[in-house]
Formats: structure tokens, C-alpha cells, sequence
């Protein structure tokens, strides 16, 4: 009788670790927009930035990669979602130059573990 290997707790991701930091940074410079914004960009920004480890979290203990590869790939699209809404938050003068700076360099590695993640879950399914 074959076993399968054990899966890995989505908590011992390093991508979902580093989403976790990203939507804490998120939570505290969205605390300095305009009151105004709570129900625009503030609450869009912070579902983004939610969503990217929550779609981890839920893919991995799915069970399937191909499950998982869904949620990874929904995740993918949540963090294209944030940078565009954060460079609006920034051209629209809720935002510092060197804020967005950092939370993009932040986004671009998640960005790329999801992929590397993504691309190793689409092999493994074959």
C-alpha cells in the first residue's frame, strides 16, 4: 500500500509567512489614509492584501495540488490586484513614494515564490 508523502502545514510556507507580514504592513499604512477612504481604497487594499496568504492557507489544506495550484494562482491575481490599487493610493497622494517602494519590492518576491510554487504544483499534478 503506497502512502503519500506529508504535506506541509500552509503555516511552514515561507510564501505564506512573508503574505502574512505584507498584510500586517498593509493593515498599518492604510491606518494613515483619509477616514474617508475606509470603505474605498482603504477596505480594496486590505482585501487584496488579506487574500494573498488566505488563498494559501485554503489551496494547502485542500488536500490536491491541483486544488492548491487554483487558490496559488488566485493569490497570483490578488497580488497584481494590490500593487495596482497601492500605486493609485500613491498617485492619488495617500501614500509615500518610499512606502509603495517597499511594499512593492515585498510584493515582487511573494510574486515570485507564488510562481515558483505554482509552477512546482503543475508539475507534480502530471
Amino acid at each position: 500500500m503506497e502512502t503519500k508523502p506529508k504535506v506541509r502545514n500552509f503555516r511552514d510556507l515561507i510564501v505564506w509567512q512573508r503574505s502574512m507580514e505584507l498584510s500586517v504592513q498593509i493593515y498599518k499604512i492604510t491606518k494613515q489614509f483619509p477616514r474617508d477612504e475606509i470603505y474605498g481604497l482603504t477596505s480594496q487594499i486590505r482585501r487584496a492584501a488579506v487574500s494573498i496568504p488566505s488563498n494559501i492557507a485554503e489551496g494547502q489544506a485542500r488536500g490536491t495540488d491541483a486544488a492548491f495550484a487554483n487558490h496559488v494562482d488566485i493569490a497570483l491575481g490578488s497580488t497584481a490586484e494590490l500593487e495596482t490599487q497601492l500605486n493609485i493610493a500613491s498617485q492619488v497622494g495617500y501614500l509615500d513614494k518610499s512606502d509603495l517602494e517597499n511594499i512593492i519590492k515585498m510584493i515582487e518576491e511573494i510574486t515570485k515564490m507564488l510562481y515558483g510554487l505554482l509552477n512546482h504544483l503543475r508539475k507534480s499534478k502530471r
